[in-house]
């Protein structure tokens, strides 16, 4: 193939050597291309890599479901989508029962699609932003929260818990959790070298969380307990006497005893779900029942705002209130000995 000149520039024949004055080597055309071609693939790998795995999954299981509906009313093959296919994708999700929270995650993976392959979204029209508007009045935006497990019903399901060496994980996991605040994506995570032994208890160090996606990472503090029973160091402990001192903390347990491999984030709620049932305690319970339930134990006891905060890395206060306001209504109640 020819190879046509640029203004201001000479035509390179096809098996010139270049010299790059930085590096001071010498590469022809085809190592050229090599290069770029290793490189657009480390490009690629970098911008996947800003987003967390789960919410790519997420992302990619929002737009087959986008592009399934699209089919469904005979217009699949349309790129960009009109505004009009997203409103009734939108409506159709409605009906379908998906929460507000849903709705707008399924609207920004199709934003994110469009965008990445260099078209303008349909989300941006003002017919789909009207649409959004009267849905999220029709189902209203308040989240569904897991039941959180205060001390009480913590203290019952612990009881419950055998001493075999699944029973030691699940102390171990549960009282960890608890007392960390950790995320079940953070329980899954830890790894023994990032549990570091304390006069006053253990400091445990987070590679990376949700909040955290640059992996800048974080470590909090977990005191001794002044019960031996539900101390979460002692548990810890015990339970790594068992299952080793390197890899990952937490790992499957088979009915034999046989400890495995790490566990998944999904296995710490189904974990958290089993054991709680298996105590009767009532509550739709999963992995941020640990999490929301040291949140709410801490603020009906009177810790600070910004205690709480600091110890559950939480970085927006909104988020925090939830559980605080909760543990707290009944302090300082305006309706309270009014007279009624």
């Amino acid at each position: 193939m020819q190879t046509l000149p640029l203004p201001g520039l000479e035509p390179i024949p096809a098996g010139a050597a270049l010299v790059d004055p930085h590096a001071g080597t010498v590469e022809t055309l085809g190592e050229i291309a090599q290069l770029v071609a290793e490189l657009r693939g480390a490009a690629r790998a970098a911008a996947e890599a800003s987003r967390a795995g789960s919410t790519e999954r997420a992302y990619a299981s929002d737009w087959q479901d986008f592009n399934a509906f699209a089919v469904r009313i005979g217009r699949g093959l349309e790129r960009p989508a009109v505004p009009e296919t997203v409103a009734l994708y939108v409506a159709d999700l409605a009906r379908r029962g998906r929460a507000a929270a849903t709705i707008a995650r399924r609207l920004t993976a199709i934003a994110v699609y469009h965008r990445a392959a260099g078209l303008i979204s349909p989300t941006d029209h003002d017919v789909v932003r009207a649409v959004v508007r009267g849905v999220r009045r029709q189902v209203g935006v308040a989240q569904k929260q897991k039941t959180a497990l205060v001390l009480d019903p913590l203290r019952t399901v612990l009881a419950h818990i055998p001493d075999d060496a699944r029973g030691l994980r699940d102390r171990a996991l549960i009282l960890t959790g608890w007392a960390a605040a950790l995320r079940r994506s953070e329980i899954a995570a830890l790894v023994v070298a990032d549990v570091r032994v304390h006069s006053e208890g253990v400091v445990i160090r987070l590679r990376r969380s949700k909040t955290d996606q640059e992996a800048a990472g974080d470590s909090v503090a977990v005191p001794f307990g002044a019960d031996p029973a539900t101390c979460p160091v002692l548990a810890l402990g015990a339970w790594l006497d068992v299952a080793g001192n390197e890899g990952p903390v937490f790992r499957q347990v088979d009915r034999h005893g046989n400890i495995g491999g790490a566990l998944s984030s999904k296995a710490v709620a189904t974990i958290i779900r089993e054991r709680t049932a298996a105590a009767d305690v009532v509550g739709d319970f999963a992995g941020h029942s640990l999490r929301a339930g040291f949140a709410t134990t801490a603020a009906a006891q009177g810790r600070s705002e910004s205690a709480i905060m600091r110890h559950g890395r939480w970085k927006n206060a909104q988020v925090a209130r939830r559980y605080i306001r909760h543990a707290t209504q009944w302090v300082d109640n305006a309706a309270k000995d009014i007279g009624l």
